[in-house]
């Protein structure tokens, strides 16, 4: 069973980050809607360490969306890109933001690691 953007929120997205560049810092502000209750969870990114807070204070990039959203972005079944370009969630504010954010949740489950991929002995090459 995949994790909610709740618990990932609450228990993993905190700490260092290494896959972040280092020069990233913001402040990001996340509005998971549930019917008519919303949960605010705020990220304060400096370089690659990330701090997690129950804040609805203003940040640089606010996104707002449906829990069952953040929940698909949670378990690496919905890119943010993807998920603003259809409409499923809204963005105010640095945009860029908005891919730190997808490094903060896991990958799709089924995917592999570029390198692991290259040294697969199965590899086909084109010639």
């Amino acid at each position: 069973m995949s994790v909610s953007a709740a618990e990932h929120l609450a228990r993993g997205a905190a700490g260092r980050h290494p896959e972040l560049p280092e020069t990233t810092s913001g402040t990001i502000r996340l509005d998971l809607r549930d019917g008519g209750h919303t949960d605010h969870w705020y990220l304060t990114i400096d370089r690659q360490d990330v701090r997690v807070a129950r804040l609805a204070e203003e940040a640089d990039l606010v996104v707002r969306a449906d829990r069952e959203v953040f929940d698909r972005m949670a378990a690496g079944r919905l890119h943010p890109a993807a998920a603003l370009l259809r409409n499923d969630l809204t963005v105010q504010g640095d945009l860029k933001l908005l891919l730190t954010l997808r490094r903060l949740f896991p990958g799709p489950p089924e995917a592999r690691h570029p390198r692991d991929v290259a040294g697969s002995p199965h590899r086909s090459v084109a010639r």
